[in-house]
């Protein structure tokens, strides 16, 4: 059974901007907002790496991670946790490469940073916050 339902696929698509949090091996946590990112097939969520520093750090050191997505107009808050994977020179980054000079050209790119959602949790203030969906 899919996690990511055709709703929550759609809401991901219309937040505009959402945050990629990692942790360093000692827990140190990085949150850094994602705007270059598509949701594919399989509970995936794809990202392009354009600018990650502390992230990108981290993703080597420690594969766990949660998306966050929100907006005011959304009218949902919702945390997608999962696995990372980075990838360059696959056939899934130069799909990528090709979306993202669709959406945003003159970017760079430099590698797939590719999440496995295993889990999603509501951040909707109220009785529910922090539930598993």
């Amino acid at each position: 059974m899919a996690l990511l339902t055709a709703e929550l696929k759609e809401q991901i698509a219309k937040a505009g901007v959402c945050h990629l949090v990692t942790a360093s091996k000692f827990g140190v946590p990085n949150a850094a907002p994602m705007g270059a990112y598509w949701v594919r097939e399989n509970d995936t969520v794809w990202i392009a790496n354009n600018f990650m520093n502390k992230t990108a750090a981290n993703l080597k050191e420690n594969p766990q991670v949660s998306f966050l997505v929100w907006n005011r107009d959304l009218g949902n808050c919702f945390q997608l946790k999962g696995t990372a994977v980075v990838e360059k020179g696959t056939d899934d980054f130069k799909k990528m490469k090709e979306l993202l000079d669709a959406k945003k050209p003159g970017l760079p790119g430099k590698e797939l940073v590719k999440i496995t959602v295993k889990e999603v949790f509501t951040c909707m203030p109220g009785p529910n916050a922090g539930k598993k969906l």
